[in-house]
């Protein structure tokens, strides 16, 4: 009958515990359809297009030589790279104690005594013990910290992977924003030599009385105006190069590089599903990891409310024999089982509960925020491409008309048919638009390397 009793209580714990043995599964309220807009319908969501811009290797996203080699060594040298890869080790080490934790603990723990009363002969003792134990884990207290580690070492390789994809991101569009600094530097530089030659047509002038002093003093301040802006550039390049060289992990230092004409970019995107957001965004996977450490982190809590059985024992020689010593010595051998039911822990476990279960909350919050976050750079990265790509044919017939309208003022000029004032604002003109024109150039190369960010792109 008391044998029956055992096995009755056994079995009720065991199906009261039975939560504590699941594994995690995502949650059913966790939101992952419609996560960004669809470019072409103001309110509409892409949801057929399955393939996936992100899945490309970076090398056929980024084809320019020089470009591909420093992500190469950005990749080899980056310090935040190689921090995320030793908190990968640091993963992999506390996974490794998790599951050896199944295994029985031993010990050796050899003792030795002299001792003699009143000056006689001294007497030696001697105990040569191997203790082990083992816990048993009937309700998952070993169980949950080892699925806990299994997540943390999946978190910590796909913040590896987060921080690839960002370094990847950044490196591109810190080597593409030299290059637009290069060609606004070049343009401002050929404006300042086309200012500098008409200041001289203007100073020739003078001699016959067809220009004021005037309006050579006002040709003169556009021309120094631009002049001075050719020294801000260079200090722009300067510092983007610096900071390049710090990504790279080297000395400040000249970076060498291509020409912003000379680049390829692809031009057909897709988005792919937004489900695939949770697959190839490593930055997403990680906070489910997060998630899911935080949901067995729970489960260890529960557990704590069940006993703790543990095996332990001990073998070994020794001459102690109490009151009297033996040699040889003579093995000695013990085995103890012992439970351990909580009953009274002051309220702890009850807290500790509490806050898993309020960590496991704030997690699933961070999961949902992390997701709504990758579809809105999504959506913004479409955005900004389809929007730059529609003003491309506008800034180029703006250029255009820019500078014929500044080649004919000159000519008017020198024809004595057009004022000074005239061809400062049509040059002024002429130099807006270019700059323009590079910038809307730079914001579609961006677009594109926030889109292949965003979906994941450069993760392996």
């Amino acid at each position: 009958m008391k044998g029956k009793i055992i096995t009755l209580m056994c079995a009720t714990a065991l199906l009261s515990s039975c939560h504590i043995y699941k594994a995690y599964d995502r949650p059913e309220d966790i939101m992952a359809e419609g996560l960004y807009r669809d470019t072409a319908l103001v309110n509409d969501t892409l949801a057929s297009d399955t393939s996936n811009f992100g899945n490309l290797p970076w090398r056929e996203v980024f084809t320019d030589p020089q470009l591909q080699s420093y992500i190469e060594l950005a990749l080899d040298n980056n310090a935040d790279l190689r921090s995320a890869a030793l908190n990968v080790e640091q993963a992999q080490a506390a996974l490794m104690s998790a599951r050896l934790a199944y295994l029985p603990q031993l010990a050796l723990s050899p003792q030795g005594t002299i001792s003699s009363w009143d000056k006689g002969k001294a007497s030696q003792t001697y105990s040569l013990p191997v203790s082990a134990s083992w816990q048993i884990d009937l309700f998952g207290q070993i169980l949950n910290p080892k699925r806990n580690a299994q997540v943390s070492l999946r978190q910590a390789k796909y913040q590896q992977q987060a921080v690839q994809t960002q370094l990847i991101a950044n490196t591109a569009y810190i080597y593409y924003t030299l290059l637009m600094l290069d060609r606004q530097l070049s343009i401002t530089e050929q404006t300042a030599d086309v200012l500098k030659d008409n200041l001289e047509t203007m100073i020739a002038m003078n001699e016959y009385g067809n220009v004021t002093s005037a309006a050579i003093e006002q040709s003169r301040s556009a021309y120094a105006q631009v002049v001075a802006s050719l020294s801000d550039l260079r200090q722009s390049i300067t510092e983007t190069e610096n900071s390049f060289c710090l990504i790279l992990n080297q000395p400040a230092q000249h970076v060498e590089r291509g020409l912003l004409e000379e680049q390829q970019l692809p031009t057909e995107f897709s988005a792919g599903i937004s489900l695939q957001l949770l697959s190839n965004r490593p930055d997403v996977q990680a906070a489910e990891m997060s998630l899911a450490a935080c949901y067995y982190n729970t489960n260890s809590a529960r557990a704590a409310f069940y006993p703790q059985i543990t095996l332990s024992g001990s073998a070994g020689w020794t001459n102690s024999a109490g009151a009297a010593i033996v040699n040889p010595g003579k093995l000695l051998a013990s085995v103890i089982g012992s439970l351990t039911q909580p009953l009274f822990y002051r309220g702890t476990n009850i807290a500790r509960l509490r806050q898993a279960r309020a960590l496991e909350e704030q997690a699933k919050i961070s999961f949902q925020t992390a997701l709504l976050n990758a579809g809105n750079e999504v959506s913004n990265a479409l955005a900004l491409y389809q929007n730059t790509s529609q003003k491309a044919e506008m800034r180029t017939m703006q250029v255009n008309s820019a500078r014929k309208a500044a080649e004919d003022t000159r000519e008017l000029f020198n024809l004595g048919t057009s004022t000074y004032l005239e061809v400062l604002s049509a040059q002024q003109s002429y130099l807006s638009a270019q700059l323009s024109e590079v910038s809307d150039t730079f914001s579609r190369m961006q677009a594109v390397i926030n889109l292949y960010q965003a979906l994941g792109g450069g993760r392996e």
